[in-house]
């Protein structure tokens, strides 16, 4: 049987500040090809370049990375502030409705750290541009020094909801994570349940109420070391399983139009 495809929405970067790129970390495309068991498709996060409708077509589900560039609070109805960062406005526009859209179809859809975010907002949640500021939170961000391992070293626990989701995927209600971000949900979006916390409350795990396919997403980086971490692995495993379930049932006469 043919592995299922997953879109995996790239960031803009610049070699040598000049040379413009698309680009998609290894460790993601390593964790879809060797854990989800699919075909990782790096898809480049500009609406000029493509569309949701020909992404929904050619893709059975999508998985949207971290990056360095946030959501632009415009997005969330707030201005823009130094707190808030760098801004990738294309992906914002590309990303936003795509959510919408597999949502609405019950397209899989998996956010990881940026992805989370996006998520949230494009069902018209907020961020909080700087959870660090924030009173009585930690630190969030990955240690500006140190090696890979030390920067995605397992930094806090998350608490998941009894008998939610998460909570029987991993067959336990708190596990150990790895926290590489700065920003964070301020508002859950409509219909989002936040189904996982870190220790100073800051959401962590999150799904989308009703929707009628995957929409599991989380505030870490569960791509670092997928093959073999016990929280990592079955998130992986349950995004490839309903991708190729999607894959199976676009085969069927009058399913999974646009």
């Amino acid at each position: 049987m043919a592995r299922p495809v997953v879109g995996i929405i790239t960031n803009h970067h610049l070699i040598n500040e000049t040379y413009c790129v698309q680009a998609g970390g290894a460790m993601v495309n390593e964790a879809v090809a060797e854990v989800s068991e699919a075909v990782p498709m790096l898809i480049p996060a500009d609406p000029r370049l493509v569309t949701v409708n020909e992404l929904l077509d050619l893709c059975d589900g999508f998985l949207l990375p971290g990056g360095r560039p946030n959501v632009h609070p415009e997005e969330y109805g707030e201005e823009a502030t130094e707190a808030h960062g760098t801004f990738d406005r294309c992906r914002d526009a590309l990303v936003l409705p795509l959510v919408r859209a597999c949502i609405e179809r019950g397209q899989p859809i998996f956010g990881v750290c940026r992805g989370f975010q996006e998520i949230n907002v494009a069902m018209g949640g907020s961020l909080y541009p700087e959870i660090r500021d924030l009173p009585g939170r930690m630190n969030h961000r990955m240690p500006p020094d140190g090696t890979l391992e030390e920067k995605f070293a397992l930094r806090h626990t998350v608490t998941f909801t009894e008998g939610g989701p998460f909570h029987q995927l991993m067959g336990s209600r708190e596990v150990l994570t790895n926290t590489l971000h700065g920003q964070g949900i301020k508002k859950p979006g409509n219909r989002i349940v936040v189904d996982g916390l870190a220790p100073d409350g800051t959401p962590e795990a999150i799904y989308v109420e009703g929707a009628p396919g995957f929409t599991m997403s989380v505030q870490w980086h569960p791509e670092w070391q997928a093959g073999i971490d016990p929280v990592s692995r079955p998130l992986f495993q349950a995004f490839g399983e309903a991708a190729r379930e999607w894959s199976l049932a676009k085969s069927l006469p009058g399913r999974r139009s646009a």
